[in-house]
């Protein structure tokens, strides 16, 4: 079972994002290579290289899987390759632009909890998108009760953001040519108790899904050139209706246009307008939206965003009113059985489950936004926090 970790204790209920989606990833670059990744709202590249799916279990033995998409089927082209190494315990990941890092937050050092936080950071091969270890990783030993979780980093790969439980949003620089992070002077940035966030994919703000009683809502901030971080005017943002801080707001997804975040307590989804000039949030028409039990991470794909109900595995499915943010249920939904976690490829045209048994893929219509069991199949023990790359156009075919 995945874990999610509350202020004053460790709470064993699910984790989602991913690697989130929600997961919060990074969009299109705007330098070097032209690539995309699975939180892109739009194609990226006229000349794609491979799709590339990793996974690293949540368990307190290291398991990581590469493995190359199929574009014509998003079936796995080959057995996933597995990266074996010293143990710890994955909250999430987040791929800087141009396909060139990923990382990974610690909250589990030495295996243990309430140990500290700490970021593992891999390069990503443009030749195959095999991973190699980022000299001088693990980076940081921040003490508890610092507990980092979900990570997000801009389009332009320059800067790397970490949720921190405890009422923080940690903000890092990345060395373009080695991937080694650094932190951003005023970092940790004050916020709210925070487990997932995101950057919107025009660099200039992040989100962040504030659980902190009795007023739970939606941290806004503007990203300076500095990568410091500034509050916008009116945040945090209110759930709607919301009036005693008991939604506790968790998967959190930008598709740009809005925000959207799962209340994994009350089961619905909460729904927000993004004033592209300020970063501020205006509820939308309509929001709250009905899930399954207990919702987290979220995958955007085309029109269609899809929550993961860690409550009962299924995948609850949503045609977006590209207009004004309004979600409609898709015919047939929920879908799925047994997942905890949730990616898209990156370009939506495929959906990948996390189950307990490993991981299970689906196909998406591209009319309807309708589910079908894909061919996408391998089986590990305990759900895996995921994110897909796609690789330069130079890499190996």
């Amino acid at each position: 079972m995945i874990h999610r970790t509350k202020v004053t204790l460790l709470s064993l209920v699910k984790l989602v994002l991913p690697f989130s989606l929600t997961l919060a990833l990074a969009g299109c670059g705007s330098s070097g290579p032209v690539v995309c990744s699975a939180s892109s709202s739009s194609s990226c590249s006229s000349q794609p290289g491979p799709d590339v799916l990793y996974g690293f279990d949540t368990g307190s033995i290291n398991l990581a899987v590469s493995v190359t998409i199929d574009p014509s089927t998003g079936g796995f082209i080959e057995t996933p390759i597995k990266i074996n190494g010293s143990s710890f315990f994955a909250n999430s990941a987040a791929v800087a632009s141009n396909a060139q890092y990923l990382y990974i937050s610690n909250s589990y050092i030495d295996g243990q909890p309430n140990n500290g936080s700490q970021i593992i950071g891999y390069s990503i091969s443009s030749v195959d998108g095999s991973l190699t270890s980022i000299a001088g990783s693990p980076f940081f030993s921040f003490p508890p009760p610092t507990s980092i979780q979900g990570l997000a980093t801009t389009p332009n790969g320059k800067f790397l953001y970490g949720a921190d439980d405890t009422g923080f949003i940690y903000a890092f620089s990345i060395e373009s040519a080695t991937g080694v992070p650094t932190l951003i002077t005023g970092s940790p940035f004050a916020s709210g108790p925070n487990s997932q966030l995101v950057v919107d994919p025009t660099g200039k703000f992040l989100y962040a899904s504030d659980d902190n009683d009795p007023n739970d809502g939606i941290l806004a901030f503007t990203i300076e050139d500095s990568g410091a971080l500034t509050p916008v005017a009116g945040s945090p943002f209110a759930i709607p209706g919301q009036t005693s801080g008991t939604s506790e707001p968790f998967g959190i997804v930008d598709t740009g246009s809005f925000v959207y975040t799962s209340l994994s307590a009350t089961n619905q989804i909460a729904a927000f307008s993004v004033d592209s000039a300020t970063g501020a949030l205006t509820p939308v028409s309509g929001s709250l939206y009905s899930t399954g039990n207990d919702p987290g991470v979220f995958a955007f794909a085309s029109n269609f965003l899809y929550v993961v109900n860690a409550g009962d595995g299924t995948i609850s499915g949503y045609s977006v009113d590209s207009s004004n943010g309004e979600l409609t249920p898709l015919s047939g939904s929920p879908f799925g059985s047994g997942g905890e976690t949730l990616v898209a490829d990156p370009h939506g045209k495929y959906l990948y489950l996390g189950t307990y048994k490993g991981v299970q893929g689906y196909n998406i219509d591209s009319t309807t936004g309708t589910l079908t069991l894909g061919s996408a199949n391998f089986g590990e023990n305990g759900a895996l926090w995921m994110t897909t790359v796609q690789l330069p156009s130079s890499a190996a075919q």
